[in-house]
């Protein structure tokens, strides 16, 4: 019998169309591993997006091919897997004999690295059946969640409990006493229980891991941490940024009390009708792009000898993973409305932290938004998206007494800071486009309308 009968060969997929290699940064599969169909057996990384590669089989991981960190051309050979059923005896027994020393590891060590990394088809079938993934215990490497935990939770009749205690069981201190401040009713002085941090849909909802790192032996006080092919690629960019482009800063500080009440009107409704949260990003970019109408120099890039003034606007938005940053882009926001907007937010936070983003999904950007507030920052300075001329950030919404009339009142208020390509923009425009975005964020009513 020769040595690769019945196995079946996996091949580097074409991930998009202008890709012609990739990088395999992570086997997630070892040989001798069962795979399901679906399953991913790695990861993968390219200049601009990083991605899982999924089993297209049921079968057993035989050998790799192609070993992490090295670099893949589209149709190479990058392992070989025995189809389930006719896999060699001695592989299955290498399973098995794996599979149990993985499990007594995993409780000795209590290994979770991986329990919080889903794959697209676990995620699919949790959604399906209404599934909290982090109610469940992962029996896959570092903990984990395979299609088959999620099915015999399931058949256990496992379902998502809504958490005990909201903010309607408590009473307010200001109920029946006056309000001298008519802008803020008393109601949004109710004390609340610990709110989790307020998620954009933009960032991660966790702490983020701590990478790998390895001690140095002989008593050095000093730690290495492996860069990954992903990192290597953000650095690479970021220093391109800073050493070819000129940044200059500025910030503004907006009143954000009509859009709090406006949103808080809106959420629940909007929640049960589209199934997905309007977010502040929302309101925030349709006042950016239409700022950017008004001053379209803010969306060009720097082409040595001219400035080359895009006419489409393509909001990129940056993406928080736990390990990366991601930049995919919002194709000709300024022809969509709030909704419009909420509706991409959602769909590629979820594709990038499903690893499902394409190259062509982070091409094309002439100007970027970061929602750094949903992490709770309330200044930052963001190095541009090259080759771009300019990138915004929406700080943390924080209530503060504020002086309107000669009288004092609590408003809910927002900083938001502009990086700029001083080859191209100057103090002068970007002060005008950043009061633009703000008379635009402070221009939203009760009234206004999100369809």
């Amino acid at each position: 019998m020769s040595e690769h009968q019945n196995l079946t060969d996996v091949v580097m997929p074409q991930l998009a169309e202008s890709l012609v290699s990739a990088t395999i940064a992570k086997w997630l599969k070892q040989p001798g591993d069962k795979v399901e169909q679906y399953e991913p057996i790695c990861e993968v990384v390219t200049d601009k997006v990083n991605a899982e590669i999924p089993s297209t089989i049921d079968g057993v991981m035989a050998e790799w091919v192609a070993e992490e960190g090295q670099k893949v051309a589209v149709g190479e050979i990058i392992c070989r897997m025995a189809v389930e059923g006719q896999a060699a005896a001695p592989i299955q027994h290498h399973q098995a004999q794996q599979d149990t020393q993985t499990n007594a590891a995993a409780e000795l060590t209590g290994d979770q690295s991986m329990r919080s990394r889903y794959s697209p088809a676990v995620q699919s079938l949790a959604a399906e059946h209404g599934v909290n993934l982090s109610m469940i215990q992962g029996t896959g490497m570092g903990g984990r969640i395979t299609r088959k935990d999620v099915l015999a939770f399931v058949e256990k009749g496992g379902a998502a409990r809504p958490q005990a205690g909201t903010a309607s069981e408590v009473k307010s201190p200001f109920k029946d006493l006056p309000h001298a401040n008519p802008a803020v009713t008393p109601e949004q002085y109710i004390p609340k229980p610990p709110q989790p941090e307020r998620n954009s849909g933009l960032h991660m909802s966790e702490s983020p891991k701590i990478p790998p790192i390895e001690v140095e032996r002989g008593g050095e006080r000093e730690t290495l941490i492996d860069v990954t092919p992903i990192r290597n690629a953000i650095a690479t960019n970021m220093r391109q940024s800073v050493s070819e482009i000129p940044h200059a800063w500025t910030m503004v500080e907006v009143d954000v009390t009509n859009l709090v009440l406006l949103r808080n009107k809106l959420k629940d409704e909007f929640k049960r009708r589209e199934g997905y949260n309007l977010t502040y990003l929302a309101f925030f970019l349709k006042a950016v792009v239409n700022a950017i109408k008004d001053y379209p120099i803010m969306n060009s890039v720097w082409a040595v000898n001219k400035i080359i003034v895009k006419r489409d606007i393509n909001i990129s938005l940056a993406v928080g993973t736990e390990d990366s940053v991601m930049t995919p882009v919002i194709q000709r926001a300024d022809q969509k409305n709030i909704a419009g907007l909420a509706r991409e937010i959602e769909e590629l936070a979820n594709k990038t932290r499903q690893g499902k983003l394409k190259l062509d999904d982070m091409q094309g950007g002439t100007f970027t938004v970061n929602n750094t507030g949903s992490f709770g920052s309330i200044l930052s300075y963001p190095i541009i998206n090259y080759p771009q001329a300019a990138i915004l950030t929406f700080e943390s919404i924080v209530k503060k007494p504020v002086v309107i009339n000669d009288m004092i009142a609590v408003r809910s208020m927002a900083n938001i800071c502009l990086s700029l390509d001083h080859r191209i923009l100057d103090g002068v425009i970007c002060g005008r486009f950043l009061q633009r975005v703000k008379e635009n964020i402070e221009a939203y009513t009760l009234d206004t309308k999100v369809y």
